[in-house]
């Protein structure tokens, strides 16, 4: 085994420049930083790798051999050749010595040596907690290996294997979560540590994910600033729990409201938002939801303002008469206020607006006047937004509509995108509840009640459609 010294401007050059000689076998011990950049010098790193030139076949150096580094593949082929030596040595017909020399001692010794060095590369502190396997497998050196002759039962021994090997498992586990954080050792060369903000390297995966998403980078760092502060200390040595607890973080900052179908309340609700969100599709599953999906049939009317748009009504019209439901069109806010009076034996009245520019004064203004007709009308304003919206526009749509009244937000077209941050800043920032989730084109199936769970994962771990 010899060492070698490579350095370069970065981390990732002085890396690269190891891989370029030795090929990718080349066994990393340690990356340090031995000059800091200046005006006149650019910053110097130095990475020291192994070779074990012995077991290398010969070849030119351009085309070095290729061998697996990766450390669950090697601790696992060096706990399995471990346990083919022990069922060997149980078959001999007497005491086998302690163990000394030989292949079995040289791979409990190689792969001892193996967490040692990942575990420093880690930065891992050398207690006896990190290190208890290295301790298992020193103590497994000087343990003499009894033969059957000695009372243990073929069942006890296997039973034995079976629980080294999970334990082996699990190290193998913490040892592969913390090689992918040595695999996030450069991001920080892009991340927000210039801007202030202190990452730890273990964060950096949920970091990236959350960012990727479109969460706004203010709340995102506030977000962060929050699980750091947060987070039990211990929870951060694996990347499933910070996951978890980040997703728990975000989920309590996500406002809902669950559905009201309290009986003997008539309840309008009335859609508004920009053209080509969904409103009339959304009216539609929700007519049919409280008209045939629940366990009660509730008494639905449709009323429309929307004789703008060439064929809206006819869409309406077509929903209605399949759901056999009753519909109104009404021009202004006098019909308005007559269609509801007309509908005052239905449990939930709908009401299906035009769709308005948030920079179209003159219709915003218009749909005020139907709000505020009927002063013993209590009309439930929920706006309805796209989730394919960017953040900016989403803010704008939301302040334009906000003279209002709104009271809660539909999002639609959850199908039509990957990235959810942009709904998440926009309801973190207005504190207004979600009430409904539009995930596609079908009536009535695609419209389920908003929840946080559902929006959380959708932002960590994409769309899936809910069941």
């Amino acid at each position: 085994m010899k060492v070698y010294t490579y350095q370069g401007e970065s981390p990732t050059e002085a890396l690269q420049i190891a891989q370029q000689k030795h090929g990718e076998e080349a066994l990393v011990l340690q990356t340090k930083e031995v000059r800091k950049k200046t005006m006149t010098q650019p910053a110097l790193y130095e990475v020291q790798v192994a070779i074990d030139e012995e077991a290398q076949p010969s070849m030119p150096p351009s085309l070095p051999p290729k061998k697996s580094n990766n450390a669950s593949e090697r601790l696992q082929e060096i706990a399995q050749k471990s346990l083919e030596a022990k069922r060997n040595a149980k078959k001999a017909p007497a005491l086998t010595p302690v163990l000394g020399l030989g292949e079995e001692s040289d791979d409990l010794l190689q792969l001892s040596d193996t967490v040692r060095q990942i575990s420093e590369l880690a930065g891992v502190p050398t207690s006896q907690k990190n290190h208890s396997l290295s301790n298992k497998l020193n103590k497994e050196l000087s343990r003499p290996i009894v033969g059957q002759n000695m009372g243990n039962t073929e069942a006890e021994s296997t039973k034995n294997e079976i629980k080294e090997l999970k334990a082996i498992k699990a190290e193998i586990d913490k040892l592969n979560d913390k090689m992918k954080i040595l695999g996030e050792m450069v991001w920080d060369k892009e991340g927000p540590k210039k801007e202030g903000l202190m990452i730890p390297q273990e964060f950096a995966e949920i970091y990236r994910l959350a960012k990727n998403s479109g969460i706004y980078r203010s709340h995102l760092d506030k977000i962060m600033q929050l699980t750091l502060e947060l987070m039990p200390l211990k929870m951060r040595e694996n990347s499933v729990f910070i996951k978890r607890y980040f997703r728990e973080v975000l989920r309590k900052m996500v406002y809902c409201r669950p559905e009201n179908l309290e009986v003997g309340s008539k309840k309008i609700i009335m859609l508004v938002g920009p053209t080509g969100v969904g409103k009339t599709t959304t009216l539609a599953k929700l007519a049919a939801r409280y008209a045939f999906m629940m366990n009660k049939k509730y008494k639905v009317g449709i009323i429309t303002l929307d004789t703008f748009r060439i064929g809206a009504v006819d869409q309406l019209m077509f929903y209605a008469k399949k759901m056999k439901l009753s519909i109104d069109t009404v021009v202004d806010p006098g019909e308005f206020v007559q269609a509801v009076d007309s509908l005052k034996y239905c449990d939930y009245i709908l009401v299906d607006t035009v769709g308005s520019s948030q920079h179209d004064k003159q219709k915003i203004d218009l749909l005020k006047s139907f709000v505020n007709s009927d002063s013993n009308c209590a009309i439930d304003v929920s706006l309805v937004i796209s989730a394919t919206t960017k953040y900016e526009d989403l803010k704008d749509i939301y302040h334009t509509f906000s003279v209002l009244d709104i009271d809660t937000l539909v999002l639609t077209k959850l199908d039509e995108t990957r990235g959810f941050g942009n709904v998440f800043s926009l309801v973190h920032e207005t504190k207004k509840p979600l009430s409904y989730f539009s995930i596609g084109q079908e009536v009535p199936n695609d419209l389920v009640v908003a929840s946080s769970e559902y929006l959380t994962d959708c932002l960590l771990d994409g769309f899936k459609k809910a069941e």
